[in-house]
């Protein structure tokens, strides 16, 4: 190098840096990734605690279980410098201080080394994000999945293979501005007469199912999935026993209902991070479909497992009990999965009409969830255990359901049709005992005369068969035969 050179080398180094950047970074190219590893220190129940690693909630992890055996696992909460992880299968052979790694964000990438000066501060940038991005689970979602039966990690579990070719898409979602959506203004047929007639649903609408144990849930369910209007069905089964997630695909749902559905199953015996996510899982497939214009139906059995599965990693991690043992997080939770259901944008077109059971423990209908839930809903239909002894089925308790948009998708005649009848049968009950025992006089009331003889229609038009559709306009027919004038009485 002449005297010359290095006299404007010197002047100027930034070439010379640069070039010396260029090879570091073609270097760190070629060479293999450290990744950083923590150590289990702590056992608590479902609950790990690790040491060594600084992570996000939300990220995802493996842990080193035995030779060669890892176990997916989740953050779910630290204190201090230690995490809570959330394991997803079991821990038999797990010892202490066994090794933990970060799973890779599913939108991790490597940024190259930039060629000019003036990029060197974004690259750092973009790396930056890229070692702050949270590695939560991407799953298949798409029409490829119509049909099929899958987990909560998208693992086919209906014997037709792996799912292939199928795009992935993370869990999470932005809420959506309220006024962007559009107004719940069209009716959604359901095929269940007492629910089109006279508790009419509306496409985006939420609405609550709730019930005790065996009083015909599920058959109800299998019913709408099998008879409704709506393009696609998605139904999470949530927390359930293995043995009804069988039986419902096969017998409520069958051949004919899951050809146009998406099933999600997380049944009782797994993870409650997989029960957790199993429901949020079913909620991102239904926005999928929502999101490029389609009407959809989600069925989500139950919410009230959705809540247990909540409780049962909120107190794992210290967090203390309120209401019937259910941590606050529980009822925040709640309705940050509700609100993702609806109606699309203006732009987009599509809807989400769900319905969530709500199991009523013992028949309470005062239970924390059933409150919670009865408050951030735009409807609960209720099914009654007395109706269901007696062999009515469905058995909906008219008295006790109401659809809350009900006024906005129906006209003036049929509103009145629906308040005449729901009058009608009231007071029939209210005078069941003296109509039975025969202490009633004809003639005394002219309304209860006209509750006497309307009532056997009135119970005909409540009952229909499993294996029986009534859409929309029949069961609105069925009402203006009875009450031509509009219900005026």
């Amino acid at each position: 190098m002449t005297r010359e050179a290095a006299d404007q080398g010197l002047a100027n180094p930034v070439p010379r840096w640069l070039a010396q950047m260029q090879a570091a970074g073609t270097r760190v190219e070629q060479a293999r990734l450290a990744r950083w590893s923590g150590r289990v220190t702590r056992v608590t129940g479902i609950v790990l605690e690790v040491a060594g690693m600084n992570v996000p909630v939300g990220a995802c992890c493996r842990i080193e279980a035995q030779a060669g055996r890892w176990v997916d696992a989740q953050v779910v909460g630290f204190e201090d410098r230690h995490l809570y992880l959330m394991p997803q299968a079991d821990t038999t052979g797990l010892r202490p201080g066994a090794r933990v790694v970060r799973t890779p964000a599913s939108g991790a990438t490597r940024v190259p080394m930039p060629q000019a000066d003036v990029a060197i501060d974004a690259w750092l940038r973009e790396q930056a994000r890229q070692e702050a991005l949270v590695s939560e689970p991407s799953l298949p979602v798409g029409a490829r999945l119509l049909g099929r039966v899958v987990d909560a990690t998208g693992h086919a579990l209906d014997g037709l293979g792996e799912l292939r070719d199928v795009p992935l898409c993370g869990l999470g979602a932005t809420p959506m501005n309220p006024l962007a959506r559009q107004p719940i203004d069209t009716a959604l047929d359901v095929g269940v007469r007492a629910i089109n007639g006279l508790l009419t649903i509306g496409r985006g609408q939420r609405v609550g199912l709730f019930a005790g144990s065996g009083v015909g849930k599920s058959v109800l369910l299998g019913m709408m999935a099998r008879f409704t209007a709506a393009e696609v069905v998605i139904v999470g089964l949530i927390g359930e026993r293995g043995r009804e997630v069988k039986e419902f695909i096969e017998e409520n749902l069958g051949p004919p209902g899951l050809a146009k559905s998406v099933v999600v199953a997380a049944p009782a015996d797994v993870s409650p991070l997989l029960r957790l996510r199993g429901a949020v899982y079913a909620t991102r497939i239904a926005e999928y479909f929502r999101d490029r214009g389609r009407h959809v139906l989600l069925i989500m059995d139950s919410l009230t497992r959705y809540a247990m599965a909540q409780r049962e990693i909120a107190l794992a991690v210290g967090e203390p009990p309120a209401t019937k043992g259910y941590p606050p997080s529980v009822f925040a939770g709640l309705p940050r999965l509700v609100e993702r259901a609806g109606n699309g944008t203006g732009g987009v077109g599509g809807s989400i009409t769900a319905f969530y059971t709500v199991l009523t423990e013992g028949d309470d209908p005062q239970d924390p969830v059933a409150d919670a839930a009865r408050a951030i809903l735009d409807g609960h239909i209720v099914l009654s255990r007395t109706l269901a002894d007696a062999g009515h089925y469905p058995a909906i308790n008219i008295e006790s359901s109401i659809s809350r948009v009900l006024a906005a998708i129906s006209s003036r005649e049929q509103l009145d049709r629906i308040h005449v009848f729901r009058r009608q049968f009231a007071l029939y009950q209210r005078n069941r005992d003296l109509i039975t025992v025969g202490a009633y006089s004809a003639g005394a009331d002219a309304e209860v005369d006209r509750a006497i003889e309307h009532y056997p229609f009135l119970l005909r038009y409540l009952r229909q068969g499993m294996d029986e559709r009534v859409d929309l306009d029949g069961a609105r027919g069925m009402l203006e035969i009875l009450y031509p004038d509009g219900g005026a009485t």
